[in-house]
Order: C-alpha cells, then sequence, then structure tokens
C-alpha cells in the first residue's frame, strides 16, 4: 500500500489533491498535514511513509530550509516540492536540499498525478516548462561554474546519450525518453547508467542539476 502525505496549509488544496491522488491509487493511504511540525510528528509515528508532497510556504517551513530539517531528520523518506513557485533558482535549490522532484500548483490535475506516479516509480521529476526557461548571463555562467563539468567529459557521451541527457534534463521519463526516440526502456535505462558514470555523479538528479549548464544544440551539432 502507497502511504502519502499531502503537506499543505491550504485545507482546499490539499483536499483538490488527496481526491485526484486517491482516484489514481485507490488503496493508498493518505494523510494531510498543515505544518511542518505536524508533518514531522505524523512520520515520527509512521515511518512507513513512502512520499510527502511538501508545500514550501506552510507554517514551519522557513523556506527551503524546512526540506533541509525533514530530509536530515527522515533521510529514508523521500520529498517532493509542491508549490506556486515557478523561479527556476528556487526549483534547482529545492533539488539541491533534497527533494526528489518539484511539482507547481499551476500543473494540471493529470499532469500532477503523472509526475507523482513517475516519482513513485523511482524516477526525479522537475517542470520541464521552468527547467527550459534560461536565466541572465551571468547566472548562466555561475551554474557553468557550480556544476563543473568539463566540456571533454561532455564530448564523451555518444549522440545517443545525449540526446538521453538532453531529454532527462527537461524532466522526461525513461519511458517518455523511450517512446521520443524510438528505443527500448532497458536501453535508455543503460545509456542513463552510462551517462552517470561518465559525468561521476551518484543519481538522476545530480545528472539533471548538472544538465541546466550545457548548450546541447552545440554538441549535437559537434556529433553529427
Amino acid at each position: 500500500m502507497i502511504h502519502i502525505i499531502i503537506a499543505d496549509d491550504h485545507p482546499l488544496f490539499r483536499e483538490a489533491i488527496r481526491n485526484a491522488t486517491q482516484q489514481q491509487f485507490p488503496e493508498a493511504l493518505i494523510a494531510e498535514t498543515a505544518s511542518l511540525d505536524e508533518s514531522l510528528a505524523y512520520i515520527e509515528e509512521h515511518p512507513d511513509v513512502d512520499l510527502v508532497l511538501l508545500d514550501l510556504n506552510m507554517p514551519g517551513m522557513d523556506g527551503l530550509n524546512g526540506i533541509v530539517t525533514l530530509r536530515s531528520t527522515y533521510p529514508d523518506v523521500p520529498v517532493v516540492v509542491l508549490s506556486a513557485e515557478e523561479d527556476k533558482n528556487i526549483v534547482l535549490q529545492s533539488m539541491t536540499y533534497g527533494a526528489v522532484g518539484f511539482i507547481t500548483k499551476s500543473m494540471p490535475r493529470e499532469k500532477i498525478i503523472a509526475a507523482i506516479e513517475q516519482i513513485l516509480d523511482g524516477q526525479a521529476f522537475l517542470p520541464p516548462d521552468i527547467i527550459r526557461r534560461s536565466g541572465s548571463d551571468t547566472s548562466h555562467n555561475r551554474r557553468r561554474e557550480n556544476t563543473g563539468i568539463p566540456s571533454e567529459i561532455i564530448s564523451s557521451l555518444t549522440r545517443r546519450q545525449l540526446l538521453v541527457f538532453e531529454r532527462m534534463a527537461k524532466g522526461e521519463s525513461n519511458k517518455q525518453i523511450g517512446y521520443e526516440l524510438n528505443i527500448a526502456e532497458t536501453t535508455v535505462k543503460a545509456h542513463v547508467s552510462a551517462i552517470l558514470r561518465k559525468l561521476k555523479v551518484q543519481n538522476r538528479m545530480k545528472a539533471v542539476l548538472c544538465a541546466s549548464a550545457i548548450d546541447f544544440e552545440h554538441y549535437l551539432h559537434r556529433s553529427h
């Protein structure tokens, strides 16, 4: 049985997400909390929680610090930010602080549920439209310095790996990538593993964060 917490201080929003989630996962046990303290107390009593859908602005959160508190107290419980925030930096910082996904409240209900499914399936989720937004040149350069991937490592990726990596960066699941590139999902998984190995990162999320500084067009043209 899937055990989910909807942590948000707006009862109507909690109810809407609960109804949509329950419809998709009829057997799921869904709890509601309205503050960070309530969420921490609930997990203390129910250590089998599979997922926390976390609002950044509810009482006790102190912005992104609430993610850090929750992750450090219960490192085995995956946290997904479900927020009205649509600032790319906040999305990326949330992932850096340990969230496994970021879902915006403006997304259509069916896309929110699809994102939750993707995360429960063990994959990260980032809102593609926000991740595609480019910041200023300064922030772009800063991201490049932060990720610190030497161009020779990107150049060492095969054309197919670059295409897979580009779609990973857009928040697509292995299944979606396989469909778009017309390859088997198992082949996509093999490419993802190879990409992580070449980038020397431990998980998909770190690879996606690195990708925000990569000009894929540049490398794809070179790999022709």
